[in-house]
């Protein structure tokens, strides 16, 4: 077996053909100037020198219809960097106007995760045929790509690295506006998936900043780790024709159908989109904060001050009053624990939102976080665990879907009233320590102001389960049911998730989570 896994191995190194790579770089100063959106973001910002305008996406279906309207407006570039791209039908708006984007001279370049590009071969090397579409995947392997479960099983050799995942996620047009933050692709993402949502929180940028985010996807789509789709899948020069009539069929019969999803989408938020992009900007210092890409390239830990979550720590000032943080995997491991419950015993108000075991859709995740629970209520920090079923969600600022199941998928942190940190990074060691992350760290009062208010709406006992101990210490639950606040003295949860948040627990997985 041994042998067996070494040919394999050494195979790796040789399967697929060498493609040329062409070098990509942002859109000079001149070519930015001459699209429209590159006039509009210089003329909105000429009254706020040195900063860069925000917007906070909390409502998903907004944060699609954003999306899809910016590639309308795209005239050079289009790029897109994610660790999922679905098969939904918010994915099939998107695609076809990708291909529509390209058919105009726009630049369109696609950059997945590998490991969540298995199984759409196809379809991906029929949208890299186009003449103005690059798609690349991170951290590829050659073996096993058909399906997801053979991919990871033909990729034990390699372990060590394959484990490791770019979890990023951008969105620029025209290298004039950008969007980052939490959202893959797909319809989960978009509040269009049933019976599962996740609730997310994206973040608009325009101004320097995006320079910014730019310069970190050409870092990511220049290096060796990022390779052309075409050395593992290829498909006919014009096999994209056929892929944007697929497409067109499919979007005409929703139409057709009167999609409930789009009919609420066009009626709601389309205008609303515009507005976003338009008029509702915080202007603020803002700063973006990536992971160097070959922070995965080897199987070791890369140094701390070399990361992300480093250069994080360095631009932070010193807490005063309050520390927020949501995320949907919350695991503060030993050192996170310590400082959180120093920080909450020296008067800090430190407040955590994450989902809970009946929300969570990784149970051995909440196992991790679990085992440290008891340690930071005795301690004074304040948990709000997202419950998996709400009776008027979609009502709430934090965006909760409208659906029978929804889980948190959000990563955000403010400190004190005027900075927050928005992007794709959760408080675990797989962000710290394994994942290549993004984010933007901003200094507005403002912004700050509104991502509390979606914040403290999950906090709600009607949105959110609040863990306790009562003087026994034993630990309770209170929420709301019904317009009634009750307390629960058992985790609210499935067995199967019970069980895996047990087995988590029992076999010391915390810092692989």
């Amino acid at each position: 077996m041994l042998a067996g896994w070494l040919v394999l191995a050494l195979l790796a190194g040789c399967v697929g053909p060498a493609v040329p790579r062409e070098h990509g770089l942002a859109l000079r100063d001149a070519e930015i100037r001459s699209t429209w959106l590159g006039q509009w973001a210089r003329q909105a910002a000429a009254d706020h020198a040195g900063l860069s305008g925000f917007a906070l996406l909390a409502k998903a279906e907004e944060a699609f219809a954003l999306r899809a309207n910016l590639v309308e407006q795209a005239s050079k570039r289009l790029d897109v960097q994610t660790y999922l791209l679905g098969e939904g039908q918010t994915v099939q708006v998107l695609l076809h106007r990708m291909i529509g984007a390209a058919q105009r001279g726009v630049e369109v370049r696609l950059l997945l995760d590998d490991l969540t590009a298995s199984g759409q071969g196809d379809q991906l090397a029929a949208l890299d045929s186009h003449p103005n579409i690059q798609v690349r995947v991170f951290n590829p392997w050659p073996l096993g790509r058909e399906h997801l479960v053979s991919r990871v099983v033909l990729s034990l050799p390699a372990l060590a690295r394959q484990h490791r995942r770019m979890h990023n996620k951008t969105w620029i047009v025209d290298n004039a506006v950008a969007i980052t933050g939490g959202r893959n692709l797909d319809d989960e993402y978009f509040n269009a998936s049933e019976p599962r949502n996740f609730a997310d929180v994206d973040l608009l940028a325009v101004g320097d900043v995006v320079d910014a985010l730019s310069l970190s996807f050409d870092l990511y789509w220049n290096h060796f780790l990022s390779q052309p789709l075409a050395r593992y899948h290829t498909a006919a020069p014009e096999a994209w024709r056929e892929l944007a009539t697929s497409l067109a069929r499919q979007l005409a019969e929703q139409r057709d159908s009167d999609s409930p999803y789009f009919v609420a989408l066009r009626a709601r938020y389309g205008a609303a989109a515009e507005n976003k992009l338009f008029r509702d900007l915080h202007w603020a210092p803002g700063q973006a904060l990536w992971d160097p890409p070959g922070k995965i390239a080897g199987s070791e830990r890369s140094p701390l001050k070399r990361t992300l979550f480093g250069a994080l720590l360095d631009q932070l000032p010193e807490l005063e009053s309050r520390l927020v943080i949501v995320s949907s995997y919350f695991v503060p491991a030993e050192r996170g624990t310590a400082l959180l419950t120093r920080l909450a015993e020296s008067g800090i108000r430190v407040e955590v939102i994450t989902n809970s075991l009946e929300a969570t859709d990784l149970s051995l995740v909440h196992g991790a976080y679990a085992g440290r629970r008891r340690a930071l209520l005795e301690s004074g920090v304040r948990l709000h665990e997202l419950r998996g079923r709400q009776q008027h969600g979609e009502e709430a600022e934090i965006g909760i879907p409208g659906t029978s199941l929804s889980s948190l998928h959000s990563k955000a942190v403010s400190f004190d009233d005027d900075l927050v940190f928005i992007g794709s990074f959760n408080a675990d060691p797989r962000s710290v320590i394994w994942n290549t992350e993004i984010g933007v760290l901003v200094e507005s009062e403002s912004l700050v102001a509104e991502f509390l208010e979606f914040a403290e709406a999950g906090m709600t006992p009607s949105l959110s389960y609040l863990p306790g101990l009562d003087g026994e210490g034993r630990l309770y639950w209170l929420t709301e049911l019904d317009d009634r606040l009750v307390r629960l003295d058992r985790e609210p949860g499935s067995l199967k998730q019970r069980l895996g948040s047990w087995l988590s627990r029992l076999l010391g997985l915390e810092i692989w989570l």
